[in-house]
């Protein structure tokens, strides 16, 4: 038998079908348009994901031969849609990008109490929170608002155009601010507070729960040859680090793309006065009974393709007369030996810990002798010093982190990786997972429908690819940079304000 994992994300989904062991049968990707009609917006037309979603479904069932036994799904995060009766559609899904409901924080929140909401959601306010989108949605749509029968989150929306009864995993339903991660259930303190009752929201259930068989008609349309089961998922995030072979205490998921991010796995759950200042999260795992935390860098894989853009005119011909990879001549044009550049990488909005949506990025130390492959190098040590920042808040908070296991396009060139290694003086281990978002649906699916522990099912699957260890002498020489990196947000910050 096989299994599907689907993932949802913010600017397309991809499907794809494993085997019993692990192995990549077939997959299937659409784009979708993030739709920004005004200053702070960013939606999704839902209808149109869901068309996608169908799509990629039915394309990898087309390529395969031998039954689907079971789908999981991983899903963006925060988004919600309002549906109306009858399942229809009747309103925008607010991406965690749309931060129109920037300006309600301060009242719910000086209302309710900060901390309180930490203390039962495990998160600091921010406008990327369902909560705070929720209210506006009620201050500002109030026909919507009253006509919706539900608020669905993409994962819960797929189970009911499958013709299931919406089921939101607990590590999705984590992401919303809304959801009593200790309890794990919808908290009716939150939720009186914002005036909506639980029933328009899908039931929570943990990672890894069978939660319906897809509709027959839905099935035949969708070229499954059998029945079909639904799996609960989780989020993105959480999916992706359980597909990268994150099981186990001291690993933590190092995602590379537009966004870096950490995600480890923590046997209990991690609240304290220290994470909480430094909005580093707490809320359920994709493996049952655990907890994870999300660290990351709104600036990422992103600030490469910027000097690719900008600068790399050069290496964009030579990739295109010797059909070639812009990047890779960009990245061979890097140093061996750490940069004396210092570079504070907020080419967009921070993430954690700071939030900051005000701040700006900087190149200190540019001599007429630098060159584009010091730059080059100097910008991704940047972000991997950003992220080392986040590390030893996390380790500082007494989260164990021994390991790395980096996922995304950015796992394809060595020397990026090994930098990463050196900077944060941590062993990272490359997985031969292309796809680890949809690998860990898929192995959600599989262990939901043999019984067999999730745990088990990675341990006999995931083969590390590539290790690579930190060398000891440029590790050092990184440590000492980090001193001077911690000093250069708090220096710089001054200035924003002059250009805001």
């Amino acid at each position: 038998m096989n299994y599907i994992g689907i993932d949802i994300g913010t600017s397309g989904c991809k499907a794809v079908v494993f085997d019993k062991d692990g192995g990549e049968l077939a997959s299937s990707y659409r784009e979708y348009t993030v739709l920004r009609p005004l200053e702070n917006w960013a939606e999704l037309d839902s209808e149109d994901v869901l068309t996608k979603c169908f799509e990629v479904i039915k394309e990898v069932n087309s390529k395969v031969s031998e039954p689907v036994a079971a789908m999981g799904i991983s899903s963006q995060g925060e988004a919600f849609t309002p549906v109306g009766a009858e399942g229809k559609i009747i309103g925008k899904a607010m991406v965690s990008s749309d931060s129109r409901a920037v300006d309600l924080i301060p009242e719910f929140t000086e209302s309710f109490g900060e901390e309180k909401l930490y203390s039962i959601t495990g998160h600091t306010p921010h406008p990327l929170n369902t909560l705070f989108k929720l209210i506006w949605v009620k201050q500002n749509q109030p026909k919507v608002w009253e006509e919706a029968r539900y608020f669905l989150c993409f994962e819960d929306l797929l189970h009911l155009k499958l013709g299931i009864r919406p089921h939101i995993s607990w590590s999705m339903a984590g992401r919303t601010m809304l959801f009593d991660v200790i309890k794990h259930e919808w908290s009716e303190e939150i939720l009186s507070a914002l005036g909506l009752d639980k029933s328009r929201l899908a039931q929570p259930v943990p990672s890894g729960q069978v939660v319906g068989k897809i509709d027959k008609a839905t099935a035949k349309n969708l070229g499954f040859k059998n029945e079909v089961s639904v799996v609960s998922g989780g989020h993105d995030q959480t999916a992706a680090a359980l597909g990268a072979g994150i099981v186990e205490p001291g690993f933590c998921m190092y995602a590379t793309g537009t966004v870096e991010c950490f995600c480890p796995i923590l046997s209990k759950p991690a609240f304290s006065e220290q994470l909480r200042k430094n909005n580093l999260c707490c809320y359920d795992y994709t493996v049952e009974g655990n907890y994870t935390t999300v660290a990351y860098s709104l600036t990422g894989g992103n600030i490469l393709k910027w000097v690719r853009n900008e600068l790399g005119y050069e290496e964009r011909q030579q990739a295109e007369s010797l059909d070639g990879n812009a990047y890779t001549y960009l990245l061979e044009k890097m140093p061996d030996e750490p940069t004396k550049l210092l570079v504070l990488p907020y080419f967009s909005a921070t993430g954690t810990p700071y939030f900051d949506t005000k701040a700006k990025g900087a190149i200190v130390g540019l001599q007429h002798n630098t060159s584009k492959g010091e730059i080059t190098k100097a910008l991704l040590e940047g972000v991997a010093m950003e992220m080392k920042l986040n590390l030893q808040l996390m380790e500082e908070a007494g989260m164990c982190v021994n390991t790395f296991v980096a996922t995304g396009g950015g796992t394809k060139n060595n020397a990026w990786t090994q930098l990463k290694a050196d900077v944060l003086n941590k062993k990272v281990i490359v997985r031969n997972v292309e796809e680890a978002g949809c690998y860990g649906a898929a192995l959600l699916a599989q262990s939901a429908s043999t019984g067999v522990p999730v745990k088990e099912l990675i341990k006999s699957f995931n083969k590390s690819d590539n290790v690579f260890h930190p060398d000891s002498v440029k590790a050092e020489a990184y440590e000492q940079k980090f001193e001077s990196y911690k000093n250069l947000y708090p220096a710089l910050k001054q200035f924003w304000s002059v250009n805001n």
